[in-house]
């Protein structure tokens, strides 16, 4: 497989509205074939007179290397600012320059296991790469997805169509079990034999499915949803606290030495801070 990022010129090849979603479908020759199941890509957004100093970034919920068009990326956002509505709103064969693919990709067990899944929201998009390609290694598959409503859910019929159990949950119980991710993930642990869980979604989910899976000794990896500016571990925005294999804090980039990580390695109660004890943390005057 080529390694790298790459920048291209990538073509829009169809927006498509799902649920409170809208799925983009790119053209983006050469990245394609080297997407990795976690990666995202930065895409450029506004035109001659709207464009953006930042590009925004996603999270790759499919990549077909062989196309009609060629390789394609797709990305699912939420229009909620003036960037995302941007790109919701693109037609078919508009330009969009497209950068990846991005961060540091989940990490694949070498022997089958049995992995538990979990998604909040359209943050379970890159769950699915992820789960075709634990199913290539013999691994047994469960999702879990969780939102605040009905709508607000993503990839629930292609979680049917890949997994061996999937258990839906609302806020409000407008479809599923009425509560959290982390109120269903006890049974399945047990029920699933899990080895280990993968999490993609907001950040309180992601803090909550680890604190869960470090009480069930469950192995857990996490996407982080940091803002990443640039993408590409330049401009430091998207750093946090994590805990090395020696026990020492340091603040590090999602989207580089990310956006996956270890569960239990995020200092998820002070992301939003330098810690004290981090290394290279400033130091108090001592006055």
């Amino acid at each position: 497989m080529a390694a790298g990022p790459l920048q291209v010129k990538g073509e829009v090849i169809s927006v498509r509205r799902v649920g409170a979603y809208s799925h983009v479908t790119l053209l983006a020759p050469g990245i394609a074939e080297r997407v990795r199941p976690g990666h995202f890509v930065a895409l450029a957004v506004g035109d001659a007179t709207s464009s953006t100093l930042l590009r925004r970034s996603f999270s790759i919920y499919r990549a077909q290397e062989r196309g009609v068009y060629g390789g394609t990326v797709e990305v699912v956002l939420s229009a909620h600012g003036p960037g995302t509505r941007w790109l919701s709103e693109r037609r078919e064969r508009d330009a969009v320059d497209v950068v990846g693919p991005l961060g540091t990709p989940f990490t694949l067990p070498r022997d089958p296991a049995s992995c538990t899944l979990v998604g909040g929201g359209y943050g379970s998009a890159p769950l699915f790469g992820l789960a075709d390609a634990l199913r290539q290694r013999g691994c047994r598959v469960d999702v879990v997805l969780g939102a605040a409503t009905e709508e607000r859910l993503f990839g629930v019929l292609d979680a049917k169509r890949i997994a061996q159990s999937v258990t839906v949950t609302t806020d409000d119980g407008s479809m599923g079990v009425r509560g959290r991710v982390t109120d269903v993930l006890p049974a399945l642990f047990e029920r699933a034999e899990t080895d280990v869980v993968y999490a993609c979604g907001p950040m309180p989910m992601l803090r909550a499915v680890a604190g869960v899976a470090a009480a069930y000794e469950v192995a857990s990896q996490v996407a982080v949803e940091e803002a990443m500016a640039c993408g590409i571990g330049v401009c430091m925005t998207c750093v946090l606290p994590v805990v090395g294999d020696d026990g020492v804090t340091r603040m590090v980039r999602s989207c580089t030495e990310g956006p996956v990580f270890r569960g239990e390695s995020v200092r998820f109660d002070a992301v939003g801070t330098v810690p004290a004890d981090a290394y290279g943390a400033p130091q108090g005057s001592g006055h």
